[in-house]
Parts: C-alpha cells; structure tokens; sequence
C-alpha cells in the first residue's frame, strides 16, 4: 500500500503510515484466542485423566484391600491373584492362587502323587513340562515358560483354571533345574513358589523303575504302546514281567550318584518354601497327604488316584541278577535297599 507524504514546510517532510485493515487485526484477535482456548482444553484433559488414573488405582487399591480381608498377612508372599491374557478370572478375581513345584526324579512315584494332587477341586498341577526341550534351552526360555503357568495361560487336561486355589507342575532335576537353579531360586522366592521334593528312600526299586520302562520304550509290551503308569492291574503285572539286568561293576557308584544329586538339590533350594516327602512315606501312611494339602493352605479332601503300582512286593521277584546283586550290596552302606520297605 502506498504511503501518503504530507509536505508542510520546505524544509520538512512528513510521512504518515497507512492504517492496517480491520478485517486483517481481526483474523490475529481470531487466532489467539483459539491458540489459547487449544491451551485450556489440552490443560483440562490432562487434568481429567489424572483424576481417573487416580480413581483406577484407588478403586484398585479397594478391590485388593477387600480381596485380602480375612487372610493370614504372613501367608500373603505366597499368595497371588493372577491377570491371566487368555481369559478373564472376574468372577474368582478375588480367590488367591497359590504357586507350586513338584521337584523330583523320573520313575519316583511323582506321576502317581500329581494325580492325587489334580483329584482336589481346586489344584490344577500340569505335568513334565520341561520334558519338551524348547522350554529349557536356557534360562529365558525357563523363566518364560515359567510365566505362562503361574498367570494361568497354560492349558493342560488337568487345568482348573478360573478358580484354582493351587498351581504348579513337576519338574525333574535332569530337566534344566540344576543347570539354573541360582535364577531359578531367586524366581520361585520372588514370585512365592512353594516347592515339594519328592524322592525315594529305596533308590535300588528307582533303578529297577527306571530300566523297566526303558526297556518298555521299545518292547512295547502293552499291546505295542509304551506305558509309564497304568490302570489296570493286568497291565501292571504284564509291566512287570520284564526283569531287568543290574549292571554290577557300576551298581554301588550309581546309587552313590543318585544319592549326591537329592542332597545336591536340597541344598541349591534349601531358602526356598519348601516339603520333603518320600514315596514309601506316602504309601504306608496316606495321612501324609493331609500334610501337602496344608502347606498348600488347601481345604483337606480324601485324594484318589486310578494309577496301579508296577513293581509291587519283593525285588528279588523283579531283578533277573538278583543273586548278584544281593551280594554286591551286602555290607554297603545301600545294604537296606535290599529289604522290604513298604
């Protein structure tokens, strides 16, 4: 826009700006005040979402408090209340759940006592996971798979779980537990794992287990299908037609290995929360298993299983050197394994 020069004397010169436009003061009024309504607002919503997040927690807070009424406060490291991804627990939201791990060895009764365990209403104990070797390439593997048991997000036949009271699984001392127990330990202290060792005094009848379902891995002798635990007691005696051959020159630092690696595991956990039980203990007293159902903090019930014993009575009648053996053993410290123990 052109300026407007007023000349009032010879010597002067006067020169006076032009006036802007209403319509562009007008336009700069406009867009500060909507910058500054954009300002409050944003304040706002901040504010607004505080107030929630605030109320969220708090409600939390409340839900949780009313959760725990009544509850044991010394008991609360061992209780959780899992937010599984693969379902909703609303209506059991407030039961607690309490985290376990069956420690054994193969062929040491552990499949019978987890289908005592899985006959409560509210146990849901879900197997050899780790027999799979994904699961314990290493330790993140171990600690994942971990995860997924304890927040409910494992599925087995024997799962129960929307309302479960207990959780857990066994685990074998070859499968990945000894390598890692020290991030293992530190995992079960500070999730609340409570830990059951179960193991065999007679670790002579382990053997003798233990080779008889080797051997049937590929005799087959049940119909040409290999059988761990059976139901029948026809299918037991067949089990135990088989009379395995005691290697004698390995025998005595055998039952010594065996031996070192039980004392090996209980000293690695021995911080954790744990029960030792032992197979003989459980099958001449079955009271024993009111003792597991109260370190568990379960309500006591009378646990069934429909599993049949394989390698029942005497081991002479089960070992085909048994001679030998006899005689290998006479004077050891593994002398008692000889004798009858239940």
């Amino acid at each position: 826009m052109a300026e407007q020069i007023c000349l009032f004397t010879k010597d002067t010169i006067i020169i006076k700006p032009s006036k802007k436009s209403p319509a562009l003061l007008r336009m700069i009024v406009l867009v500060f005040v909507m910058a500054c309504g954009v300002y409050i607002c944003s304040i706002c919503l901040k504010q607004t979402n505080i107030s929630i997040a605030s109320k969220f927690l708090n409600d939390e807070s409340i839900e949780r408090t009313n959760c725990d009424y009544g509850i044991d406060r010394s008991q609360t490291p061992y209780m959780l209340y899992p937010n599984p991804k693969t379902f909703s627990r609303v209506e059991c939201a407030c039961n607690p759940v309490r985290l376990f791990a069956i420690v054994s060895m193969q062929r040491s009764g552990s499949g019978w006592f987890e289908t005592l365990l899985n006959s409560h209403t509210n146990v849901s104990s879900n197997g050899e996971i780790f027999s799979v070797k994904e699961r314990r390439n290493n330790v993140s593997s171990i600690l994942m798979t971990l995860d997924r048991v304890y927040n409910l997000d494992w599925f087995t036949s024997a799962s129960k779980n929307h309302c479960s009271a207990a959780v857990g699984f066994k685990w074998m001392l070859n499968q990945g537990l000894m390598e890692h127990h020290k991030e293992i330990v530190e995992y079960f202290k500070d999730r609340g794992v409570s830990v059951i060792f179960l193991f065999r005094r007679n670790l002579l009848r382990r053997m003798v287990s233990d080779l008889a379902n080797s051997y049937d891995r590929y005799a087959k002798l049940l119909n040409g299908r290999h059988k761990s635990h059976v139901h029948s007691h026809e299918e037991a005696n067949t089990l135990s037609t088989y009379k395995p051959v005691i290697n004698l020159t390995s025998l005595v630092v055998d039952l010594k290995l065996m031996g070192k690696t039980v004392l090996e595991a209980l000293e690695y956990f021995r911080s954790t929360r744990h029960l030792i039980i032992y197979y003989e203990d459980l099958i001449r007293n079955r009271t024993k298993l009111v003792d597991v159902q109260e370190f568990l903090r379960l309500p006591p019930m009378e646990l069934t299983s429909r599993q049949v014993k394989i390698h029942k009575g005497s081991l002479s009648d089960h070992i085909k050197n048994w001679d030998d053996v006899n005689k290998t053993l006479r004077g050891t410290i593994y002398e008692s394994f000889l004798r009858n123990d239940y």
